[in-house]
Formats: C-alpha cells, sequence, structure tokens
C-alpha cells in the first residue's frame, strides 16, 4: 500500500463520523428554525398543518389532515384547536356529510403560512450558504439516497 492511499483514507471520514455531522447539522437547523418560528409565535407542528392545508387548497377532513402529517388523529384535533385559537384555522361542517369537521385556512392562517414560509427561507439560506455548489449537489445526492428518493 503506497502512503497517498493511506493518507487518503485516514482522511476520508468514516460512515459513523458522517452521519454524526449529518444529524448534528440537522440538530442545530431545527434547533434555529424552531426559535425563528417561535418568534412568528409559530411551531414546526403549526406551520406543517398550515403547509398541508395551503397546498390542498380547500378545506380538509381532520382525518386527511392527520394522515398528510403522519400523526394520530388526536394529535390534529389538538393542533388544529390551538391554531384555531391562534385564529389560523377555523372549522366548518362537511357539506356532503355533517358528522365531518374540515379545517380551513383563514386569512390569518394565509399570512402566518406565508411568514412561515420567509422564515423558512432566511433558515434554509443561512444553512445553505457556506456551501460550494457541488458541495450543494452532493448533499442532495445524499439525502435523496436516504430517502429512497430518485430510484
Amino acid at each position: 500500500m503506497n502512503k497517498a492511499g493511506a493518507a487518503t483514507r485516514a482522511a476520508t471520514p468514516t460512515a459513523h463520523v458522517l452521519i454524526g455531522r449529518l444529524l448534528a447539522t440537522a440538530d442545530r437547523f431545527r434547533s434555529r428554525l424552531e426559535g425563528a418560528l417561535a418568534m412568528a409565535d409559530l411551531s414546526m407542528a403549526k406551520v406543517s398543518v398550515l403547509q398541508i392545508l395551503s397546498d390542498a387548497g380547500e378545506p380538509m377532513a381532520l382525518s386527511e389532515l392527520a394522515e398528510h402529517n403522519r400523526c394520530v388523529r388526536s394529535n390534529i384535533t389538538q393542533l388544529v384547536d390551538r391554531l384555531e385559537k391562534d385564529g389560523f384555522v377555523r372549522r366548518i361542517m362537511d357539506p356532503a356529510d355533517r358528522r365531518i369537521r374540515r379545517a380551513e385556512l383563514t386569512a390569518a392562517g394565509r399570512k402566518a403560512h406565508a411568514a412561515a414560509a420567509r422564515i423558512v427561507a432566511v433558515e434554509e439560506h443561512e444553512l445553505m450558504k457556506d456551501l460550494s455548489a457541488s458541495e450543494r449537489i452532493a448533499l442532495e445526492a445524499a439525502t435523496n439516497s436516504l430517502h429512497g428518493c430518485g430510484r
């Protein structure tokens, strides 16, 4: 084995080190994002529901929200309670089935969603600003392969 090959292997981080760095970076990003959202009286859970409702473009049954948010209905009920108290969401009756309650964004909810999108964009920019184009491409490739995207 030549010295250059041994030096390259020694300088190449192990999978354990890389995964540790990735998780630490994700934790720091989540913490920064949660702090920035909290300053706007939002949370990642609230923003998730606002995003789902915004993407849907129409009121959604709470069971649909729970499914899209990958959580149990009781959690969505509590979250919608808080969003309703904040004035971001209102519950309405389903016109086809009076047993079903739907959640819809209010004007304040659309404003909160837009504010959250700006906050997320700023935090994403801060995270990515020090990466080169090739590092961004490598990060995208790595995260796509971890999530099974692009297969």
